[in-house]
């Protein structure tokens, strides 16, 4: 009896990694790709941008900050949002020519949404010249913190696995940024003016995943033709 259930146990682990590996993305070529673009918006009025008073290093850092979490633009458009298309197949993952950038300078982060492929090393420059701390809260990946010192104006950090993560200063509590380490290309990051782009889609219909760090996570449909542009027009709510 024992040797039966072990038997189905190793059955069911089986199963799930056959599962699993048939649902990793496929890289195939596209010669027919179509484009998503558009705009991502709040719904209702947007709340007035928190305020954050500097509690050390002002002569570096200025006396008060603006919340980075909910950033909104005079019209509606939502900064920041990771807008993530649901593809199993399309172009390769190609890795980045260069090491992606993560900046500190006057005390924030720069960019405050950094999108890379997973199993890139991400550059992190000190470009304020005192002491700041990374601090990332990886789960998928190894935690790091890591003092940055004035003498260490570059620092390295591999990001092997894909996940979502925040990182933070220990030094300055305000600073906080993310990193989303992606195992598939058609991922965007709105701009200023909420505005994204996404190209080389293969045809077909897609699930895309609306993510910001205070309105949560919100799912939309699209369908993409052949060499055409899709152009979308998606909102999200801070309820």
């Amino acid at each position: 009896m024992r040797r039966k259930l072990v038997l189905s146990a190793l059955a069911v682990v089986a199963t799930a990694g056959l599962a699993g590996r048939a649902a990793a993305y496929e890289a195939i070529a596209v010669t027919d790709g179509g484009t998503l673009s558009g705009t991502v918006t709040i719904e209702g009025t947007a709340p007035p941008p928190a305020k954050i008073e500097v509690t050390k290093d002002p002569e570096v850092c200025g006396k008060e900050k603006v919340s980075p979490e909910l950033v909104v633009a005079s019209d509606g458009g939502l900064a920041n949002v990771v807008v993530t298309v649901k593809a199993q197949k399309g172009k390769k993952l190609e890795p980045p020519a260069q090491d992606p950038v993560f900046d500190q300078k006057t005390c924030e982060y720069h960019p405050h949404v950094l999108v890379f492929p997973a199993g890139s090393t991400v550059d992190v420059l000190n470009s304020d010249g005192i002491l700041h701390n990374i601090h990332t809260f990886g789960t998928a990946n190894p935690p790091s913190n890591q003092a940055q010192p004035k003498f260490k104006p570059k620092i390295q950090i591999k990001v092997e696995k894909p996940e979502t993560m925040q990182v933070k200063c220990d030094v300055h509590g305000w600073m906080s940024a993310w990193w989303v380490a992606t195992d598939q290309p058609y991922v965007a990051v709105t701009d200023a003016s909420g505005a994204f782009k996404i190209t080389d889609l293969p045809p077909g219909d897609y699930e895309v995943e609306l993510w910001q760090e205070k309105l949560g996570k919100k799912t939309e449909k699209v369908s993409i033709k052949p060499k055409e542009e899709t152009k979308v027009a998606w909102s999200m709510s801070k309820a």
